[in-house]
């Protein structure tokens, strides 16, 4: 009818217009894998060979604490660790094994200024915690001291987490906690000094907030876990009803964070 505006046309226009204004950015940065950074055909995506070089944790693994078992004890079996001296927190699970390929990412987001790697380390996190997203839990990164924050410019616990939220459509917490110390750097340290070294560093900012909530911690590596354990403690004391842990990637064996 002359005179009726036609909706259905400016769609159609709007349509073609995202579709070539797509295809000119495809032309001036084409897609690239995560990790090498070679021309892949799809946004997000590996390259075969780093994607090969990739270890995602599946069962078998501990129903606790999500290390990974050479073989099936059951849907409830727990690790030696686990059994012996239960941790503060519900469940924790990884994407990945920390490698050389798993290792590369994370570095490549915390001192490579590689901060769009978040999305792509979130979607594996995402189905990593699939069974803890269920009931919908509020999202809190592991958090940073203000001086490391300063020099590092963000939160590399931080984008995960409001990566993982954008995907999921959680609610983040980013101040529930605090590090209120500024502890040194735990590499090379053993399980037990890693433990003593953040004792008393982590602090509730939103006690609140945590009073009866599901939290997910969200961090980038678990490497023996004292940090996500001191932080479960401080908010199971704060009253936080259920704490589960996801990282993109956990150390399985004696290895040492290299970052």
């Amino acid at each position: 009818m002359p005179g009726c505006y036609d909706m259905s046309m400016e769609r159609a226009v709007f349509q073609l217009l995202k579709r070539t204004s797509a295809g000119f950015v495809d032309l001036l940065l084409p897609p690239r894998c995560p990790s090498c950074r070679v021309i892949v055909g799809e946004d997000g995506s590996f390259c075969a060979p780093c994607w090969s070089r990739l270890d995602f944790l599946t069962a078998p693994m501990c129903a606790c604490c999500g290390l990974p078992f050479p073989y099936s004890a059951g849907d409830a079996a727990l690790c030696g660790a686990c059994m012996e001296t239960p941790p503060p927190f519900d469940h924790a699970r990884a994407a990945l094994a920390y490698n050389g390929a798993s290792a590369g990412l994370v570095l490549a987001l915390k001192h490579g200024d590689r901060t769009g790697l978040a999305r792509v380390m979130a979607g594996m996190m995402a189905r990593a915690a699939a069974p803890m997203l269920v009931d919908r839990p509020l999202l809190v990164p592991v958090p940073l001291h203000t001086r490391r924050l300063r020099l590092r410019r963000f939160n590399q616990a931080a984008l995960l987490a409001h990566a993982l939220a954008r995907r999921t459509g959680l609610r983040v917490l980013a101040t529930a906690l605090a590090r209120v110390r500024d502890t040194p750097i735990s590499r090379g340290m053993s399980r037990r000094q890693r433990a003593e070294n953040v004792r008393g560093a982590i602090r509730v900012r939103a006690a609140a907030r945590i009073q009866g909530a599901h939290i997910l911690l969200v961090d980038d590596v678990m490497t023996t876990g004292a940090t996500a354990e001191a932080c479960a403690r401080v908010l199971r004391r704060a009253g936080a009803a259920r704490i589960d842990i996801v990282t993109f990637a956990r150390v399985t064996h004696d290895t040492v964070e290299q970052g």
